[in-house]
């Protein structure tokens, strides 16, 4: 039985990516700050917890991660982003969206490469339409998922040849607690925004596809723009 190792999945895009690969037969090692063994209530689901913004954390999943040969997938799904002035930013903020949107999938993808060569696996990376272009106060956000992207074009053309797919998805703005925390929401329409199930579907779309065919990047839009402002805390 084949493996998969998903980030963020205790929450949104990650969590109902973890719940289709369950559907489709994966056992799933879900990786998160907050999860718990009863999170999923399936025997299939290992969970480690752990804060990606913690570089000696993630050393540590790393090291657990090397020793599993029957790794054939990683979903980096796990990200944050905040929209604000980048001179409001800290410091501490910044180092750590870096580290969560950016280098944890690239550490990841690094310590499982050679794993996943040997299974024709596949590395599918959840960034953002942010990738792809340029909004005032996403500079920060919109580097960090840039970069995903860019890594993960460079990777396929390095690793084509020994059967690994490296997929990009690039998600519009979707219901997710993603929001929770930041002053705007998605769209009360329901073609406003996405849902996580659309970024399920599609991982289970590219997961079906014929050997010796793979989609590189798949960007995934509402059909109408349309978001919430939040009032702001007294």
């Amino acid at each position: 039985m084949s493996t998969a190792v998903v980030t963020g999945a205790s929450s949104g895009i990650g969590e109902a990516i973890t719940l289709r690969l369950l559907e489709m037969g994966y056992e799933v090692i879900a990786i998160s700050r907050s999860i718990t063994p009863e999170h999923f209530k399936s025997e299939r689901v290992t969970p480690l917890s752990c804060d990606l913004s913690d570089t000696k954390a993630l050393s540590i999943v790393l090291g657990n991660l090397s020793a599993d040969n029957s790794i054939s997938l990683l979903i980096n799904a796990a990200g944050f982003g905040r929209f604000e002035p980048h001179e409001e930013l800290s410091n501490t903020l910044i180092n750590d969206m870096i580290n969560v949107n950016l280098n944890a999938p690239i550490q990841l993808s690094n310590i499982l490469l050679r794993t996943l060569k040997q299974n024709q696996g596949a590395i599918i990376n959840i960034t953002s339409i942010e990738a792809i272009r340029s909004n005032k106060f996403a500079a920060l956000y919109s580097a960090t998922k840039a970069g995903l992207r860019a890594f993960g074009e460079s990777l396929f053309e390095e690793v084509r040849k020994s059967g690994v797919m490296v997929v990009t998805i690039n998600p519009d703005m979707t219901d997710t607690p993603f929001f929770d925390n930041l002053h705007f929401g998605v769209g009360i329409d329901a073609d406003t925004h996405l849902l996580a199930d659309d970024i399920s579907d599609a991982v289970e779309n590219i997961l079906s596809m014929r050997n010796g065919a793979t989609v590189t990047e798949m960007t995934i839009r509402a059909q109408r723009f349309g978001i919430t402002k939040k009032q702001k805390k007294s």
